[in-house]
């Protein structure tokens, strides 16, 4: 039974940037898809960011592609998120997750949330 743990999150000015990570113990996540999820007061969660436990293929969501870049670390059991380019729109509290089989993943683990506030 994987655990999943973010840290990372804050407050930042728009145009900057932000790098959250995520790490898990209970196993390994080397079979894994990894991804991230974001969900703002008010609004359904969305969909930011994948990556495959095979080709380390990565997904973007729409409104984070050129901006975000998801990264995995097997070795060190995380995963990460760089943010670049902030918008007050990607304020959120930022979620990992862990997946089965292929992309778009089967979402088996997840962590209990990172909040990232993006001022104007």
């Amino acid at each position: 039974q994987l655990q999943l743990v973010e840290s990372g999150g804050g407050l930042v000015q728009a145009g900057g940037s932000l790098r959250v990570s995520c790490v898990a113990s209970g196993g390994t996540v080397s079979t894994y898809g990894l991804g991230w999820f974001r969900q703002a007061p008010g609004k359904e969660r969305e969909f930011v960011a994948a990556i495959s436990w095979t080709t380390w293929r990565t997904y973007y969501g729409d409104s984070v592609k050129g901006r975000f870049i998801i990264s995995r670390d097997n070795a060190k059991n995380t995963v990460s998120l760089q943010m670049n380019s902030l918008k007050p729109e990607d304020t959120a509290i930022y979620y990992c997750a862990a997946g089965s089989g292929s992309y778009p993943f089967e979402w088996n683990y997840w962590g209990q949330g990172t909040q990232v506030t993006v001022s104007s």
